[in-house]
């Protein structure tokens, strides 16, 4: 195995690949052009109290920039498999190897299924550590992996990358079992991930409140029981061995904690996530894991932007945003069913302003209502009484969206206005104000279909 293809340089792929990479010059690492560039430019870094080095590999962004590698090991979130596997394929050999190091259970069945041969060893990586910056990764605690066929038996191609992760220092252990391995890590991913997102604190703290070690029972036991239904048997005291091994790095935070913190995508989905869907397939009940799924999900995905949001802002307490699904969630009374009732011409479902700026609490001072087009080309501005009493924000036709032919997502009509009418195609945002707003309208606006 001699060239050697490290996908990322993140917390896990940068060290154990710059392990690999410091007595080696035909280890390469594919990367994101942002890491890419640090990397060209600096080096990779390992910063760590047990020695500290910066490693200068070949980097790119294109696989077919390298020689075709006999190894891939995979240092990358779980959620970006597919797009690795993509850029990876194109560089396959009959003979190229490919180790992943992900959290999560399902890695290696996709990547078998894509690839269609057996090409994959199991991985396991027990380490702390995070990104610094692109380039720079800051290593606290652990640094070793555990690998394994997935048939269990001890292969040649096995036993030369143990020989190459020994080579480069790392602790490398052979499991007999690397399912069963995957599953004891995913025990210890599901507990401490989301609860440390979820008390904001490191893993210290939920070992030290005794009503935390019942919720960690039950997290455990519903991981377990899908293990042992897809033929993965744990130990039964899995429960208390996850917490007996999490006492020695009692002061870390979790990769998800960290990922949050700085805004990175988490892994709920590969995770608790994956947990809940094989219970529904399974028809095993999952509901600690589905609470923990649903709280992280809403703490940490960001807001939903764009031109199937309408975003309610400006001077109000706090922003409010509807997709079609919260809008048709109002009162049935702020539900104008058949705007043909008070438009003529004017086909579709609406909601009335009134109950629609009901929502948000508006500060008290506010008089104005301007609503923007979501590509900032058009706004029209109303009194907030105009707004209350004749305005309608249309969102639907026939059960489906409002098509952007006739002026959707969301579109402001205001019946009943006369001159001052207001109609504004694309809304994308309602921007409450104390005094008027933006207004490109012209001094009359007959509405039109």
């Amino acid at each position: 195995m001699k060239q050697i293809l490290v996908v990322g340089a993140g917390s896990v792929g940068g060290f154990f690949g710059a392990h690999l990479a410091k007595n080696n010059p035909d280890v390469s690492f594919l990367l994101r052009p942002t890491t890419r560039d640090a990397v060209k430019r600096n080096g990779l870094t390992i910063r760590s109290a047990s020695g500290s080095f910066t490693v200068r590999p070949r980097v790119a962004s294109e696989a077919r920039e390298f020689p075709k590698p006999d190894l891939i090991v995979l240092g990358v979130k779980a959620y970006d498999l597919d797009e690795v596997m993509d850029q990876i394929e194109p560089v396959l050999s009959e003979q190229t190897v490919i180790l992943t190091l992900q959290n999560g259970i399902d890695t290696e069945d996709r990547l078998i299924a894509r690839f269609n041969r057996d090409c994959v060893v199991g991985g396991v990586a027990f380490i702390y550590s995070k990104i610094a910056e692109p380039g720079v990764i800051d290593h606290y605690k652990k640094g070793a992996v555990a690998i394994g066929e997935l048939m269990g038996y001890e292969s040649e191609r096995l036993l030369k990358i143990r020989d190459r992760f020994v080579a480069a220092g790392i602790p490398c252990q052979l499991s007999k079992d690397i399912r069963r391995s995957k599953w004891e890590k995913m025990c210890w991913n599901c507990v401490f991930n989301p609860i440390t997102v979820l008390i904001n604190d490191c893993v210290a703290k939920a070992l030290d409140h005794p009503e935390m070690l019942g919720v960690i029972r039950q997290i455990v036991g519903e991981v377990t029981a899908i293990s042992a239904t897809l033929k993965v048997p744990l130990p039964l005291d899995m429960p208390e061995r996850v917490v007996k091994a999490t006492q020695e790095i009692r002061d870390i935070h979790t990769s998800m904690y960290d990922d949050w913190k700085v805004g990175r995508q988490t892994e709920i989905a590969y995770l608790n996530g994956y947990i809940v869907e094989k219970g529904r397939e399974l028809g095993v009940p999952t509901p600690v894991n589905e609470a923990l799924t649903a709280m992280i999900k809403a703490m940490t995905e960001k807001e939903k932007v764009g031109p199937g949001v309408v975003k309610i802002d400006g001077a109000v307490v706090q922003p409010v945003s509807f997709d079609r699904e919260a809008l048709r969630q109002l009162p049935e009374d702020h539900q104008v069913a058949d705007v043909t009732t008070m438009m003529p011409g004017m086909q579709g479902r609406a909601v009335k302003l009134k109950g629609l700026l009901e929502v948000p609490a508006l500060h008290i001072d506010v008089d104005h209502v301007t609503f923007h087009s979501v590509d900032g080309t058009y706004a029209s501005t109303l009194t907030l009484q105009q707004a209350r009493d004749f305005g309608l924000l249309l969102y639907e036709l026939d059960g489906q969206p409002l098509p952007d032919g006739k002026g959707g997502p969301f579109r402001l009509i205001t019946p009943g206005l006369g001159d001052l009418c207001a109609n504004v195609k694309g809304v994308g945002r309602i921007e409450v104000t104390k005094g008027p707003g933006r207004d490109t309208r012209q001094t009359t606006c007959p509405p039109k279909p």
